[in-house]
């Protein structure tokens, strides 16, 4: 199959999978879309939205659509770390009489992971899915265990509610592609998702995608050209979001108080390379990158004390930077 032929392919995929999650989800395509482009490109969404606007629903429609293991772990302050990667307990083998430790997995291992709230588990907790997240293995009783491959996780949060709630660590959120709001549905919608949810019957979802489509989808993402001013964009985009450097931003001078790594320009790329494939393009333009900014940018950005007095949000501080930086 020639690379024309695999990108038309993802596409039918892509768009199959959307109209399955669409016979649940009302709106929402632009948070559909992100959450798609993270898929395929093999990184890991945090969902942020006030209770009631289907962030755990979503998820678990998109795990229906995909023929992978699944798994919802509900974070809460009394959560364990071994309640997430599993612990080793003590055996004794009858034949010889001898004792073995043997290790029981725990949620993590499975090719998805719902992390409901998130922010509710103390940081001890929330380490626990550092090394899942980033490297693809889990730690126990000194000994590596691999995870199932692909591997994501899709975390949810609530961004009023502060009681009992523990802020994300800034190496946590770095480790997610995307920060996704999911914000108040239009008029329509809403008056679509009464009359959905208030009738009878119950939405069976087919199957669309497994394992071995999702990695050769992954694999067919890296082997995307980009253009060298492309990439430049990204990066001079990234940098101008650091403070005290010489690419900084007015904006940034004026309202971070720390900026981005080197993982945000990655990220960039990786979801542009994605997003031209779904659309059916061999290759990402500026528009791309212009369009994941805000999704890649704004839980990597640390507002200062003026921006918080002035009450000025990241994705404000974000439209300030793209309209600084030239591309």
């Amino acid at each position: 199959m020639d690379d024309a032929a695999r990108i038309d392919d993802l596409r039918t995929q892509y768009q199959a999978m959307c109209n399955e999650i669409g016979k649940v989800i009302v709106g929402q395509e632009a948070v559909i879309e992100e959450m798609m482009i993270a898929l395929f490109s093999g990184g890991h969404v945090l969902l942020e939205g006030v209770p009631g606007l289907a962030k755990t629903l979503l998820i678990s429609s998109l795990s229906q659509v995909m023929d992978l293991t699944f798994n919802r772990i509900q974070f809460t302050p009394d959560l364990m770390p071994s309640d997430i990667t599993g612990s080793e307990i003590l055996e004794e083998d009858h034949g010889t009489g001898h004792r073995v430790f043997r290790f029981i997995q725990g949620p993590v291992f499975a090719n998805m992971i719902l992390a409901d709230e998130i922010n509710r588990t103390p940081p001890k907790t929330q380490a626990a899915l550092l090394q899942a997240m980033q490297e693809r293995q889990v730690t126990a009783g000194g000994s590596t265990h691999d995870l199932d491959t692909p591997f994501f996780v899709l975390a949810t949060q609530n961004p009023i509610e502060q009681e009992g709630t523990y802020p994300l660590p800034e190496a946590q959120l770095d480790r997610f592609m995307f920060n996704v709001l999911i914000a108040y549905p239009s008029y329509a919608d809403e008056v679509a998702i009464v009359e959905s949810t208030t009738g009878a019957g119950d939405v069976q979802l087919e199957r669309i995608l497994g394992g071995a489509e999702v990695l050769a989808s992954q694999n067919l993402v890296r082997q995307v050209p980009v253009a060298e001013n492309v990439t430049d964009f990204a990066v001079r985009l990234v940098r101008a979001t650091r403070v005290d450097t010489p690419e900084q931003a007015k904006a940034a001078e004026e309202y971070l108080a720390w900026g981005a790594g080197p993982r945000a320009a990655q990220y960039l790329i990786r979801g542009a390379k994605t997003r031209a494939l779904l659309q059916g393009r061999p290759t990402p333009d500026l528009e791309d990158v212009r369009r994941l900014a805000h999704p890649v940018l704004r839980h990597r950005l640390v507002s200062n004390f003026h921006a918080e007095a002035e009450n000025v949000a990241k994705d404000k501080i974000i439209d300030l930077i793209l309209a600084e930086v030239d591309g």
